[in-house]
């Protein structure tokens, strides 16, 4: 976990973001090539950290599991189709939509299981199996037993503008008069201290080209 850990906090960086597909958007009879070549432009996933989601897709290191969705022979071709395996197709897919970040990626063959009590807040266009179906399935949602899941951790340029916010909210007199009267054992020089070093970490996530989210060059070596 440390290694793990060390691969996408380098330079600094100390925190990252959270993103899934669940369920992963898929179709029984497309083959992972497919289904990722279809996506062109767009990620399948969603932000699940609190803050504003930014358009464009950039990062500084990544780590990506999918689960559920094997890389089977399918009725067209895409250029993922040269890859010889699921993990070759999607670190090539990353490589394509993130060039010169640092990524890692992984797929099992085993889905999530979603059966009782896991929440059943699925879609009536999911199979038994949560693939994506032409029509609305006869059985009730609540018959999903399991779900192709894609989900990533990153290092990101979108984190600067969280935790430039963190700061400026800290700093605010409401914030301080909490500090002062709350937080106990707390000096106010410790406190300003804390600050500063969060101030620190947000320049981290800095870019240097704007608010594009273009890749930092120093990282892009």
């Amino acid at each position: 976990m440390m290694h793990f850990a060390d691969s996408l906090t380098f330079s600094g960086r100390k925190v990252v973001a959270a993103w899934a597909a669940l369920p992963f958007p898929a179709s029984a009879s497309s083959s992972l090539a497919e289904i990722l070549s279809a996506q062109q432009q767009e990620m399948p996933w969603k932000l699940l950290s609190s803050w504003r989601e930014q358009k464009g897709s950039s990062c500084f290191a990544q780590s990506v599991v999918l689960r559920g969705v094997c890389q089977e022979k399918g009725s067209s071709r895409s250029p993922l189709h040269s890859c010889e395996s699921s993990e070759q197709v999607l670190q090539q897919f990353l490589h394509t939509q993130f060039p010169g970040a640092f990524s890692t990626s992984h797929v099992l063959q085993q889905p999530c299981a979603t059966r009782p009590p896991f929440p059943q807040f699925f879609s009536p266009l999911l199979s038994r199996r949560g693939f994506l179906l032409d029509k609305a399935q006869s059985f009730s949602s609540a018959g999903v037993e399991s779900i192709p899941v894609l989900a990533a951790l990153q290092s990101c340029p979108g984190l600067h503008s969280l935790l430039s916010e963190l700061c400026l909210q800290l700093q605010a007199p409401r914030a301080r008069r909490w500090s002062g009267s709350c937080m106990a054992g707390l000096e106010q020089d410790d406190f300003q201290e804390a600050l500063e070093e969060l101030r620190t970490l947000a320049q981290c996530y800095e870019t240097g080209f704007g608010a594009d989210g273009a890749e930092d060059e120093a990282d892009s070596d």
